[in-house]
C-alpha cells in the first residue's frame, strides 16, 4: 500500500486568504499585461513584463530566441508566419533553497494575443483594459493572460505563508501559441522539462481532449479579361470559392455522427474547417487573377496531419479536374502555421487526479472534464515530452471575438488551486 501523503503546513482556507490578499495586485498586474498589445510579432514588451515580474519572485530566468533551425527538425514543429528575432520566450526556475523531495511541475502559457477585429465593435479600445464587477475586459484577459498571473499569484501566496515548493517549478511564457505552437515547442527542444505540466488556458473545467488544427492557404491564379467581357475569363476569387466549397464537404463528411471520434460523438458540431481570410483581385473592371484563401482546419486525436494533407490534396485535386474551366485556373495549397496533432487526456494520471482533489478542496465541488475543439500547446508535453499534462485556467467570455473578458472571481479562484496543487505535488519547504 502507498504511505498516505504527510500532511500540509498550510490549509486551504489560509491559502485562499493568502490569495485574496493579493487580488488588487493581481488585477494590477494583468491590467499592465493587458495593456501590452502582445500581437503575433509584437511580444517583445509583454515578455519583458513577464521576465521582470519572474525576476521579482526571487526566481533565476532565462529568455531565449527560438532556434528555428532546431525546431524545424522537430516532428511537432509548424511552418513559421514571421522571424523569430526579437521575441523571446521567458523561463523562470524555482529551484528550492530546502530539501528537494516532490515532484517537478511545469506552468506553461502563451502570452501572444488574437487579432481584435473590426475596433469600432469594441466597446474601449482592446487594449485598454477596463473593469466592470467581476470582469475585466480586453484582448488576451481570458486568453491568457488571467492564467499566467493565476500561476504568479499561487507562488507568491505560498511564500506570504512561509513556504517554498520543495521541487523544480518552471514558469513559462511563450509565444507563438496561436498560429504554430513553436513557442512551448522550443522549450522542450531547449531542455526543459518536469514531472507533469499544467496550462491555465481558459477550456471548460479540466481538459479532457483536445482536436488537431491544420492551417493553410490556398493561392489561386485565374485568366483575366476586362470586366465587359467577365464570362470569357476565369475569376480567381470564384474559384477559391469552389475549392474551398469543396473543402466543406469534407468538414461535413468528418461531422457525421458515425465518422466522429467517441470523445466527441456527442458534440453537435465537432469538426470546424474555418475560412477566416479571403483576399484577391486587382481592379472592379478586371476579373481576378489572383486569390489567396486561409483557412484553420480541426480533425479528431488519431489522425495524423500528414493524413489530413493527403485527404486535402486528393479532394481539391478532384475538385480542380472536374471545373470546366480547369485548364485557365491552376491553385497551390501553403501549408504554414499549425500542424498540430489531437490527443486525448488520460484523467486518471497522479497529476490530474491531484487536479482535481485540489479543485474540490478549494471549490467545494467537482470539477468538469470538457473536451475541446480546438488545440493547446499541451500537444508537446503530452505527445513529445512524456509528461503528463492539461490545461485549467480562469473562465471567461468572448475569446478571439470582441469585448473579451475574464473573470476576476475565477483567475483568483484558479489561483488557489494552483497553490493549493503545487504544495501537494511539490511538497513544502519552509523558506
Amino acid at each position: 500500500m502507498n504511505a498516505p501523503a504527510p500532511a500540509l503546513p498550510v490549509t486551504e482556507s489560509q491559502i485562499i486568504e493568502a490569495v485574496s490578499a493579493r487580488e488588487d495586485e493581481a488585477v494590477e498586474r494583468l491590467s499592465a499585461l493587458i495593456a501590452e498589445g502582445s500581437l503575433l510579432g509584437h511580444e517583445a514588451g509583454a515578455q519583458e513584463r513577464m521576465r521582470a515580474t519572474y525576476t521579482g519572485l526571487g526566481l533565476d530566468v532565462e529568455t531565449f530566441l527560438i532556434d528555428e533551425a532546431r525546431v524545424r527538425e522537430h516532428p511537432a514543429w509548424s511552418p513559421s508566419i514571421v522571424s523569430y528575432d526579437g521575441r523571446p520566450n521567458v523561463v523562470a526556475t524555482h529551484r528550492p533553497k530546502g530539501p528537494t523531495r516532490g515532484r517537478s511541475l511545469i506552468l506553461n502559457g502563451h502570452i501572444d494575443v488574437v487579432p481584435v477585429g473590426a475596433e469600432a465593435l469594441w466597446t474601449k479600445p482592446p487594449f485598454t483594459p477596463w473593469r466592470d464587477g467581476d470582469r475585466l475586459y480586453g484582448r488576451g484577459s481570458a486568453d491568457m493572460k488571467a492564467g499566467i498571473i493565476a500561476c504568479v499569484t499561487a507562488m507568491q501566496a505560498l511564500a506570504d505563508l512561509g513556504y517554498e515548493p520543495a521541487a523544480k517549478v518552471l514558469l513559462q511564457s511563450v509565444i507563438e501559441e496561436e498560429c504554430t505552437g513553436n513557442g512551448a515547442l522550443a522549450c522542450l527542444v531547449h531542455g526543459y522539462t518536469a514531472d507533469a505540466a499544467l496550462i491555465p488556458e481558459p477550456t471548460k473545467g479540466i481538459m479532457s481532449a483536445q482536436m488537431g488544427v491544420m492551417w493553410l492557404a490556398l493561392e489561386v491564379h485565374g485568366f483575366p479579361v476586362h470586366a465587359a467581357y467577365a464570362h470569357e475569363g476565369t475569376d480567381a476569387i470564384r474559384f477559391a470559392q469552389v475549392l474551398v466549397d469543396e473543402l466543406r464537404e469534407l468538414e461535413a463528411e468528418w461531422n457525421r455522427p458515425e465518422n466522429r471520434h467517441p470523445v466527441y460523438r456527442d458534440f453537435a458540431h465537432p469538426v470546424n474547417f474555418n475560412l477566416g481570410k479571403l483576399r484577391g483581385g486587382e481592379w472592379a473592371s478586371s476579373v481576378a487573377t489572383h486569390a489567396r484563401a486561409d483557412l484553420r482546419l480541426g480533425f479528431y486525436p488519431g489522425v495524423t496531419p500528414a493524413e489530413v494533407r493527403a485527404e486535402v490534396e486528393r479532394r481539391l485535386a478532384a475538385a480542380h479536374a472536374r471545373h470546366p474551366a480547369r485548364d485557365s485556373v491552376r491553385y497551390e495549397i501553403v501549408y504554414e502555421g499549425f500542424q498540430a496533432d489531437g490527443l486525448v487526456v488520460d484523467t486518471q494520471q497522479p497529476i490530474i487526479r491531484e487536479l482535481v482533489d485540489s479543485h474540490r478542496a478549494i471549490v467545494g465541488a467537482e470539477p468538469e472534464f470538457a473536451a475541446f475543439t480546438g488545440t493547446t500547446d499541451v500537444e508537446f508535453f503530452h505527445l513529445y515530452g512524456d509528461m503528463p499534462s492539461t490545461c485549467y485556467g480562469p473562465q471567461g467570455a468572448d475569446i478571439h471575438g470582441i469585448d473579451e473578458w475574464v473573470s476576476i472571481a475565477s483567475m483568483q479562484q484558479v489561483a488557489a488551486v494552483y497553490a493549493l496543487l503545487i504544495a501537494r505535488w511539490c511538497g513544502l519547504n519552509p523558506c
